[in-house]
């Protein structure tokens, strides 16, 4: 109950069509329904009654594009990057704020003087009157979001709520204000990519001083994107997710790596290594790693990641790059001690 949260932080019990409920200082969460049920939803549109349509911090996300399946999962940006950890965004039309503050000022619960100073700001014209009622279909009441992995009463964004009319921008004291470039970077976080499954030849069990190819196809591994949108303000931006190269851990130190580096790098053709072919058991592997030592009960663990190039475009040609992204897989490889080899 942001209110509440801006006052004391204290928690209140208030009585709603004669049932007592304890309300605790919230945050708006990006993955929730605004208090009350209201909020700004895909269309924007009022209905008659003033109200808009619910959908989580006024952000629309479209993951058609999306990895997907259950071998996918989230990019670890490289470096501190994170994403918006909170943002401000359309929440109420003027007779829904009304219907959602007017409870917690009469239950008397966060002391006179405060409710007092909500409804000089908000109804007595210091500066706003009457809930800008006489604005319906005109603008919206503006609140914070904190994304989801932050934890409950946590919140940077800790202005009160503040009007502002369709088409016109928000207050310039307020950086965190959703823009397509904000929209870009929650974009990224939505991101899921598949797993990195390379294939290996010999596949199973490989042998010492034996080059093993590994690579990845094109078909297997292509750009995935998502689409972050508010459509209450017309505003969207799209982050694409790129593969770009493929790094080898082979999980010892007895080995040896193809190219040196262990990276990998992506192919004309959007793969990443060389398919194995027959006759090719003695020659270097673009993409791979020779064991020198066998296993001895316990297999290696290659880890094969791969790094990911993200940008973003939206509305009014914006668009950039975004930090690299990475993600990565275990695959058990069993060295066995066979010096011939048979071709």
């Amino acid at each position: 109950m942001p209110a509440v949260k801006r006052a004391t932080h204290a928690f209140v019990l208030i009585s709603l069509t004669g049932v007592a409920c304890l309300l605790s200082p919230a945050v708006a969460y990006a993955d929730k329904t605004p208090p009350g049920g209201g909020g700004i939803g895909a269309s924007g549109n009022s209905t008659p009654g003033g109200t808009l349509s619910a959908t989580a911090g006024g952000v629309v996300y479209d993951h058609s594009k999306n990895g997907s399946g259950s071998a996918v999962g989230p990019l670890t940006p490289v470096g501190n990057w994170t994403p918006p950890a909170c943002w401000y965004a359309p929440k109420y039309s003027p007779a829904e704020f009304k219907a959602y503050v007017e409870p917690i000022w009469n239950a008397d619960s966060t002391g006179s003087s405060w409710d007092a100073s909500q409804r000089d700001r908000y109804v007595n014209g210091k500066p706003y009157t009457n809930f800008n009622l006489n604005k319906a279909d005109k603008g919206y009441w503006w609140d914070s979001y904190v994304d989801k992995s932050f934890p409950p009463g946590w919140d940077a964004c800790n202005k009160p709520y503040f009007w502002v009319d369709k088409g016109a921008p928000p207050p310039a004291d307020v950086p965190e204000a959703i823009t397509p470039e904000i929209l870009a970077k929650l974009a990224y976080a939505e991101i899921r990519v598949p797993a990195t499954q390379v294939t290996l030849k010999p596949d199973g069990a490989t042998k010492v001083n034996l080059p093993t190819w590994a690579w990845l196809d094109k078909s297997d591994f292509h750009p995935v994107s998502v689409t972050a949108s508010v459509p209450a303000l017309n505003i969207s931006a799209t982050t694409t997710a790129t593969p770009a190269s493929l790094k080898l851990d082979p999980g010892t130190a007895d080995a040896t790596l193809f190219p040196a580096s262990g990276e990998c790098p992506i192919n004309a053709d959007g793969s990443i290594g060389t398919p194995y072919e027959a006759g090719s058991a003695d020659k270097t592997p673009p993409c791979g790693v020779t064991y020198r030592r066998a296993t001895n009960g316990t297999p290696y663990t290659l880890k094969a990641t791969v790094t990911w190039k993200i940008r973003w475009t939206g509305t009014g040609n914006g668009g950039d790059d975004l930090p690299d992204g990475t993600f990565g897989q275990n695959q058990q490889v069993t060295v066995q001690e066979i010096q011939a080899v048979n071709r």
